[in-house]
């Protein structure tokens, strides 16, 4: 799109063609260029073949799992219950997709208007965070065609993970309906937004009581295990604040990781709002998690004071567990009061990708599998579990990539279209029908 620009082609941003007519439904999907030029264009994007290769050596591997059964891809057992399809796929996509109901709040609760053009980025992010966490669990699930049981048929109200299922399934149905008032603008139905924009309140305020419930039950999930997780990682009085906590900063950072993608990948699709106030919107996210990082950097040292655990640090195990505070939490509590003072954009997007990166992937990946059974053996996960949780995960980017392309994500919906020159048109016209390259 960006060398269509060029000739005066803009990118599909509204219900009308530049003539007045309305986009159908297929122009819509093809960005407004002719399904030559659409393929053309998807062709020429090398991205798009790395994606497509991942996908074709990984998919098969999915289909074999749920042929044979969870034991054909993986190394699970009573000592080793969760994988990488729970210790990476749930333990870390839901607290990085906190961002919808943090955002959420902030601008519907709180009035803080200001963060609306990255508002439904936000809400967007959370979204596919839980729905893709959700799919990790279901490939994790021996017969994943019987979570109506648990979740219907044979309730367990005294069980944390029931707690957790149901507060996620019912979270995710808010957040398809925040989402959906985008849908609804690209496809044409304004009685259908402004349904939910009726219920905005009542949305934003269940997505904050769910969300901030299942955080907390994630960490008091490995209550279920005293003595398996490393007493660095575990402490029973603590475990579900350190979870909720960490997901604060968690989501706050994630929005500043996928904004800062987004505006050096697809700024032909962020309109100038959207341009013009990231700078500013991320030094504010960034104030935020900073704030975060310090509440759960002081919550783990006394996590650590009141269970007496001082000694470990002194062993192999302190050393990892000193790397993961100083890399994910010390050095991007750093890095982001720095910039933040010097206004200093570049090292405040490096201090957010270092927080999600070690703070939240690093921690649940130590808690949920590294240091899970300690004193026994380290448990090298499967290939085939390693191939599949990368499939997955490439499925998600490529559908984030998909939604932002086409729904006002990053740009407002227009319902007139702009004028364009009649010079600019004509000239435009031959290129278009030659099949001008474009990237989206």
């Amino acid at each position: 799109m960006e060398k269509l620009a060029d000739y005066g082609i803009k990118p599909l941003a509204g219900a009308k063609k530049p003539s007045g007519g309305k986009w159908n439904v297929m122009e819509k999907l093809f960005l407004g260029l002719t399904l030559d030029q659409y393929i053309g264009q998807v062709v020429r994007n090398k991205f798009n073949w790395l994606l497509a290769a991942i996908m074709a050596v990984g998919i098969p591997f999915i289909i074999y799992r749920f042929l044979f059964g969870l034991g054909a891809v993986t190394h699970a057992s009573n000592d080793y219950p969760w994988g990488l399809f729970l210790g990476f796929g749930l333990f870390c996509m839901v607290p990085l997709s906190a961002s919808g109901f943090m955002l959420g709040t902030a601008c519907e609760i709180f009035g803080r208007h200001d963060f609306e053009p990255i508002e439904r980025l936000a809400l967007l992010n959370g979204l596919l965070g839980y729905f893709f966490a959700v799919i990790y669990l279901l490939v994790d699930l021996g017969q994943p065609w019987r979570l109506a049981y648990p979740m219907v048929y044979a309730w367990g109200p005294a069980a944390v993970l029931f707690l957790v299922g149901w507060h996620v399934a019912v979270y995710l149905s808010v957040q398809v309906a925040e989402v959906s008032t985008s849908f609804f603008e690209w496809i044409g139905w304004p009685r259908g937004k402004e349904f939910i924009r009726k219920g905005t309140i009542g949305l934003t305020v269940s997505g904050i009581i769910l969300s901030t419930l299942h955080q907390g039950a994630l960490g008091a999930l490995f209550t279920y295990a005293p003595g398996k997780v490393h007493p660095l990682w575990y402490s029973a009085e603590f475990q579900w604040i350190l979870f909720f906590t960490s997901s604060i900063f968690g989501g706050l950072c994630m929005v500043i990781a996928v904004s800062t993608i987004v505006i050096k990948t697809m700024a032909w699709r962020c309109d100038d709002r959207f341009k013009e106030t990231l700078d500013d919107l991320t030094i504010k996210l960034a104030k935020g998690a900073s704030m975060a990082l310090i509440t759960y950097l002081v919550i783990k040292i006394i996590a650590v004071a009141h269970d007496n655990e001082w000694v470990y640090l002194a062993t192999g195990w302190g050393a990892w567990y000193l790397f993961e505070i100083l890399s994910g939490v010390i050095a991007p509590m750093i890095l982001l009061a720095y910039g933040i003072h010097h206004r200093l954009v570049w090292l405040v997007r490096i201090g957010a990708f270092m927080a999600v990166v070690f703070g939240i992937v690093l921690n649940r990946l130590n808690t949920a599998l590294i240091a899970f059974n300690w004193k026994l053996y380290q448990e090298v996960p499967h290939v085939a579990e390693a191939i599949i949780a990368v499939t997955i995960f490439v499925i998600y980017i490529a559908t984030y990539r998909f939604i932002l392309n086409r729904l006002p994500i990053l740009y407002a919906w227009k319902a007139q279209p702009d004028a364009v020159p009649a010079a600019v048109a004509v000239s435009a016209s031959p290129e278009r029908e030659q099949g001008t390259p474009a990237r989206a």
